[in-house]
C-alpha cells in the first residue's frame, strides 16, 4: 500500500513515492500500476492529483500509459534510445520509414513465433482487446493506430524476453508514423486487420510457423501501402508543391 500524502502539490509526493519504488527495484519494468481510482484511494487524494502524477511520471520516462490496457513501469533507457533514433532521423542520418520497414521484417516474424510458444492467457486477451478496438475504429485512424501499437507491443512482451519489448518500445514513435502513413491509403486498415486476427489464432494454437508467416505477410502488406502513400505524397508535391 502507498502512504497518504498531505501537501499543496500532492501530485509531486505521489511522483516521489512511485519513483522511489522504481529506483529501489520494488517496481520493475513491465509491472502494472493499480487503476487510477485505486491509486487515488491508496494515496488519499483526488483522481485529478493522480492524473497529474501519471503525466509527470510519463514525462520522466518512468511509466507508459496504454489505452485499454493500463499504466506500466518502463525501462527509461528505452526513452534514451528513442530520443537518439529521433535525433538521427532529424539530422538525416537515417531514412526512418525505409529503415523501419526492413527492421520490422527482420524482427517481427521471429517475435510472433516466440509469442506462439510463450504468450500467457492475459497477453492473448490484451491482444484480442486491441484487435476489438481496431475493429471499432476503421474510420478513426488515430484510435486504430494506437490500438495497433498496443497489439504489437503486447506481442513483443509475450516473447518473455525483456530485451525485445525494450527494442520495440524504443521504435514506437517511428512505428506510429509508419502506421499513420499507411493509414492514409484507401483500404489499408481493412486490408491489415485480418492479419491481426490470424496472428492471434496462430498464437492460441501454439503454431509458431503460422504466426511467423502471417506476420511476414502482414508486413508485406504494410510495406506496399506505405510505398503507395509515399508515391501519392510525391505526386501531390509535383502537382502542387
Amino acid at each position: 500500500m502507498y502512504e497518504e500524502v498531505h501537501h499543496a502539490r500532492l501530485y509531486e509526493q505521489i511522483v516521489d513515492q512511485v519513483e522511489g519504488r522504481i529506483v529501489s527495484g520494488e517496481l520493475q519494468p513491465g509491472d502494472k500500476l493499480p487503476p487510477e481510482r485505486e491509486l487515488a484511494k491508496q494515496f488519499g487524494v483526488s483522481r485529478t492529483a493522480v492524473r497529474e502524477a501519471i503525466k509527470a511520471l510519463s514525462l520522466k520516462g518512468l511509466i507508459a500509459v496504454y489505452p485499454g490496457r493500463g499504466t506500466f513501469v518502463i525501462d527509461s533507457t528505452t526513452m534514451a534510445v528513442r530520443d537518439s533514433i529521433d535525433m538521427l532521423i532529424k539530422i538525416g542520418k537515417i531514412d526512418g520509414i525505409t529503415a523501419l520497414v526492413e527492421v520490422r521484417e527482420i524482427l517481427e516474424p521471429g517475435i510472433a513465433a516466440l509469442a506462439a510458444n510463450r504468450a500467457s492467457e492475459e497477453q492473448i486477451a490484451a491482444m484480442q482487446e486491441a484487435v476489438d478496438t481496431m475493429d471499432n475504429a476503421m474510420h478513426d485512424p488515430d484510435t486504430f493506430v494506437e490500438a495497433d501499437l498496443d497489439f504489437h507491443l503486447t506481442l513483443a512482451q509475450a516473447t518473455n524476453n525483456a530485451l525485445i519489448p525494450a527494442l520495440i518500445d524504443s521504435l514506437v514513435d517511428l512505428l506510429r508514423e509508419h502506421r499513420m502513413r499507411a493509414a492514409t491509403v484507401d483500404g489499408a486498415l481493412e486490408r491489415g486487420q485480418p492479419y491481426h486476427k490470424l496472428i492471434i489464432d496462430a498464437i492460441k494454437n501454439n503454431d509458431e510457423v503460422e504466426a511467423s508467416e502471417t506476420m511476414r505477410a502482414h508486413l508485406r502488406q504494410i510495406r506496399s501501402d506505405v510505398e503507395k502513400a509515399i508515391q501519392e505524397d510525391n505526386q501531390y508535391r509535383r502537382n502542387y508543391g
